[in-house]
């Protein structure tokens, strides 16, 4: 399975964030990393993965939990972003198989914070915004949220949203639907 050239990572992420402005010295960190394989070839989602990260220069405010249910607690037990962008790697083959996200902003912040702490960077060049897919095969004029998206497309929202692992596996539900409808980039 793992060697199929049909198989994609849907990820997303989550981050320290704060209702206003980070309190002093704080930056928004990955806190959850949700990924969800998906077999392009069999129109299958295949894997639902977690990894939680303890941030090193923020913590989960009470916003962030209300948002996310993820605790600083919770996120302590975590692993370090460069354990994580290792695991990405060793575990799922970031570097090699192509992957997708919801809009760029998970992409952005695995950039921003890559470069910030010197964490190799995992993923490899073959990036698809599913938003911006779903967007022009939908024929909208602005590029909606995941859930609107999930509305849009008649399916239904599963778990939580502003969970890593749930979004992923909600992601990735779209993106099949987009290759069903012959939507998604080969």
């Amino acid at each position: 399975m793992d060697s199929s050239p049909h198989l994609l990572n849907v990820i997303d992420v989550e981050a320290t964030c704060w209702d206003g402005q980070p309190p002093p010295g704080a930056v928004s960190e990955i806190i959850e990393i949700g990924l969800t394989v998906v077999d392009l070839g069999s129109g299958e989602r295949v894997g639902k993965h977690r990894i939680l990260v303890r941030p090193a220069r923020s913590t989960v405010s009470p916003f962030c939990t209300e948002l996310t249910g993820l605790t600083q607690a919770e996120v302590s037990r975590g692993v370090s972003f460069a354990e994580a962008c290792r695991r990405l790697a060793a575990d799922h083959r970031a570097g090699a198989r192509p992957w997708a996200s919801w809009g760029d902003y998970d992409r952005n912040q695995f950039t921003r914070q890559c470069q910030a702490t010197g964490t190799p960077y995992p993923f490899g060049r073959r990036h698809t915004n599913a938003k911006a897919v779903f967007t022009e095969a939908h024929g909208l004029r602005k590029r909606p949220g995941m859930a609107h998206a999930l509305k849009v497309a008649g399916l239904p929202l599963e778990g939580r949203h502003h969970r890593g692992e749930d979004d992923a596996w909600n992601i990735a539900a779209l993106v099949l639907d987009l290759a069903a409808r012959n939507a998604w980039p080969a």
